[in-house]
């Protein structure tokens, strides 16, 4: 079997959306190097209407998924085990280092949450991870969904097609990634660099790993640091 993505949402018809196209859409329908299943967790209420959530306990305001449903649905589903990620505002960072691990197995199986959250009892219960993907809060977790699934995938072998490509990017040695230039040579006045130019590769190796270290230097201070404390950990 192939890297598995499911997605267990309230709306199956957001997907797939953007991982439906370019290369990781033709490595999905194409060429099999992927699977893509929703499955909609309104099916598994009790409910004659389809409720799936009900008040937070405590008070408040908003409604909150009901463990009861979301268990359901997850039982239903077969095959190997895989992590199991929930998306929400409160998880941990999604990272480079998560993502390669989930693209080197079987694949994931992510709950978008809905309202306020998810009754942290099933998550508690059937061993969730809480994923976030950045400082900010959205309406759903489907959007977060695609985000993680598509950096797997895009990490599984001929999907990208060339391999070099993922060697350089941002947060793959803890750098962010160079700045990227084509023609033409000349754009408003402003043009590329030099060094880029020369066909010089060992100068190009060096200017572009002193723009990676200058970048993350300047936007990210905690990718910086902790750089450098890998560095002396190797005596570098």
């Amino acid at each position: 079997m192939p890297f598995t993505a499911t997605i267990l949402t309230m709306f199956p018809e957001a997907f797939p959306g953007p991982l439906g196209v370019s290369l990781i859409g033709t490595a999905w329908r194409e060429k099999g190097l992927w699977a893509l299943e929703t499955l909609d967790i309104r099916a598994f209420s009790d409910d004659r209407r389809g409720f799936l959530d009900d008040t937070p306990a405590g008070g408040g305001p908003g409604q909150v998924l009901k463990a009861d449903v979301v268990a359901r649905a997850l039982d239903s589903l077969e095959g190997p085990q895989r992590p199991l990620l929930c998306m929400s505002a409160r998880g941990r960072p999604l990272t480079q280092a998560r993502v390669r691990e989930w693209a080197a197995g079987d694949g994931v199986v992510v709950l978008c949450g809905r309202f306020e959250g998810v009754d942290q009892r099933v998550l508690d219960a059937r061993g969730f991870e809480e994923v976030s993907v950045g400082d900010a809060v959205l309406a759903g977790g489907e959007a977060a969904a695609m985000v993680a699934i598509e950096a797997c995938v895009r990490l599984i072998p001929g999907v990208l097609g060339e391999a070099a490509s993922t060697q350089e990017e941002s947060f793959e040695d803890g750098l962010l990634e160079h700045p990227q230039y084509t023609r033409p040579r000349s754009f408003e006045g402003l043009d590329i660099p030099e060094v880029l130019l020369s066909g010089d590769h060992k100068r190009i190796a060096s200017w572009r790993r002193e723009q990676r270290e200058a970048a993350t230097r300047e936007r990210r201070p905690d990718l910086w640091a902790a750089h450098l404390a890998n560095l002396q950990l190797k005596g570098q």
